[in-house]
């Protein structure tokens, strides 16, 4: 009998999912415009890859 582990696979993509309602709340405040609106819709999907990029710069690397 095959073990599944679908339970973790939904627990992460549920606390994806709430990162990203929390990423477009953070950055649709700190948007000034059109524009930066816009970008801050395609910032909330991609929240991981820029939280990565802070983490490096803010260790110096």
């Amino acid at each position: 009998m095959a073990s599944s582990n679908t339970s973790t696979a939904a627990g992460s993509g549920a606390i994806y999912g709430i990162g990203i309602f929390g990423a477009w709340f953070y950055y649709w405040q700190a948007a000034d415009g059109l524009w930066e609106h816009l970008y801050a819709i395609f910032q909330g999907l991609f929240w991981p890859a820029y939280m990565v990029y802070a983490a490096l710069k803010a260790l110096g690397a």
